[in-house]
């Protein structure tokens, strides 16, 4: 792994490099075949003018390399969130509120990364703009991605693959049911899902208004502090437990169901060697968690909510939509008013109930995701593939989305061995514990780092 913008920014101010360094190192790696399919706009110039006007100490992002979803509104640049169906819509007249505080914290903007259509996937292909390949130990620099070439993880596809290969030190992106922890996880990076309602998501294009989360992926954990810090306009105090004072959990069910041989190694080894450095931690039954799938028998928010807001431009357009994102907003178009606010109440309660098992806990250890990215090849644009994408988006998404229905937040931190496919230990909690998440992740990383 580079190193993370904490270690870079001092290195600038200790004067072995320069902020306008940092910036063309980072357009040398965005400009490579490692950033194949990854930018759907680069904006050299502007990164360089902000990296090259940045004073050290006067912004805590110092002129670095941070890039966008293409979610976001940036002004003068298409917010078409990966589709082709926005593609004549005008520039936006003014940034999001989550890209005004990057830039006042001193961010260079080095462009738009591509994503999944509509932000309506976990699995991270788009059949419009190509598909970028996870940054998992196996792609060649020299040739680009070979043929085993694995599946980002979605929807923030190209803001992971941007952080993983050393194109930004921050990847805005937008978590929904999984979109940053899950391509964290396939890409061995870190991403940290606030609770929703920290981070204002105005000017970004909406998926679910229940459960959109604006957040980011890093290099590291302090990073993810620093760059959650800057888009919630909150400190994060710090941690004074030692890893001995945290009262840890794990839930078998469902979160651990369908686990490939990897992750199954992956975590077994991670719980084995936080217990080994005198982390408490006990298994639970949480059953609540069966409760999710009849919970969403009708389809869910995000389809509802998604349709809603798509549903003009279905009407005029649909065609132009990838197939599969069509399918799943479809489906909001059947659900009744009734079951809509039945679902409504039906989590509230639901949060409730878990809420209240989980007093006494700080965090909650699960795999990010109970398998590896698959491979593109295996989850490709077309009809012959759809039963495979569906069956791999329904694995990558589980146990992520049970966080967003929660209205929690949640970390997800590298925990493979080298030689292994990336693996992500996910740390979780309800809603407005994340400085607690935090700050157990700090102590998590170093351990987790050195096995």
């Amino acid at each position: 792994m580079k190193a993370d913008l904490i270690a870079t920014r001092q290195a600038i101010r200790n004067g072995s490099t320069t902020a306008l360094a940092a910036a063309q190192a980072c357009l040398a790696v965005a400009q490579s075949p490692a950033s194949q399919h990854v930018f759907m706009q680069l904006t050299p110039e502007a990164l360089q003018h902000t990296a090259g006007q940045a004073q050290i100490g006067q912004t805590p992002l110092a002129g670095l390399a941070v890039s966008i979803k293409d979610l976001f509104d940036v002004q003068g640049q298409k917010t078409q969130a990966g589709s082709v169906v926005l593609q004549n819509q005008p520039p936006a007249r003014g940034d999001c509120l989550a890209v005004a505080r990057l830039r006042a914290a001193g961010a260079g903007l080095i462009g738009r990364t591509n994503m999944v259509e509509f932000a309506f996937s976990g699995v991270g292909t788009n059949p419009h703009h190509g598909t970028p390949a996870a940054w998992d130990g196996l792609y060649d620099l020299a040739v680009g991605a070979p043929g085993q070439a694995h599946a980002p993880g979605g929807s923030s596809s190209g803001a992971a693959v941007s952080v993983a290969t050393g194109a930004a030190f921050i990847g805005l992106g937008s978590d929904t049911g999984g979109s940053i922890r899950v391509p964290a996880a396939l890409n061995g990076i870190v991403g940290f899902k606030n609770t929703a309602r920290l981070v204002p998501t105005q000017g970004a294009l909406p998926l679910s208004s229940t459960l959109d989360t604006v957040c980011a992926m890093t290099r590291s954990v302090r990073d993810a502090i620093l760059a959650h810090e800057v888009l919630s306009a909150r400190r994060v105090p710090q941690g004074r437990r030692s890893l001995f004072g945290y009262r840890l959990a794990v839930v078998k069910s469902l979160m651990q169901d369908d686990m490939d041989a990897t992750v199954t190694g992956a975590f077994e080894r991670s719980l084995n060697i936080l217990r080994a450095a005198g982390a408490h931690i006990d298994e639970i039954a949480l059953i609540e968690l069966n409760e999710l799938a009849p919970m969403m028998a009708t389809g869910g928010f995000s389809p509802a909510e998604g349709f809603a807001w798509h549903r003009e431009l279905l009407a005029r357009d649909s065609a132009s939509y990838d197939p599969r994102v069509l399918q799943r907003l479809m489906r909001g178009s059947g659900m009744k008013a009734h079951e809509y606010m039945d679902l409504v109440q039906a989590r509230q309660q639901w949060i409730r109930r878990v809420e209240a098992a989980l007093v006494g806990y700080d965090a909650v250890l699960s795999p990010t995701t109970p398998i590896t990215g698959p491979k593109i090849s295996d989850v490709a644009p077309g009809p012959e593939r759809d039963a495979e994408f569906f069956r791999v988006n329904g694995l990558l998404l589980r146990n992520t989305s049970a966080v967003n229905t929660l209205d929690g937040c949640a970390i997800s931190l590298p925990c493979h061995a080298p030689g292994e496919l990336p693996v992500g230990l996910m740390a979780w909690h309800a809603a407005m514990h994340d400085d607690t998440i935090l700050q157990l992740a700090l102590q998590l990383e170093p351990l987790l780092q050195q096995h």
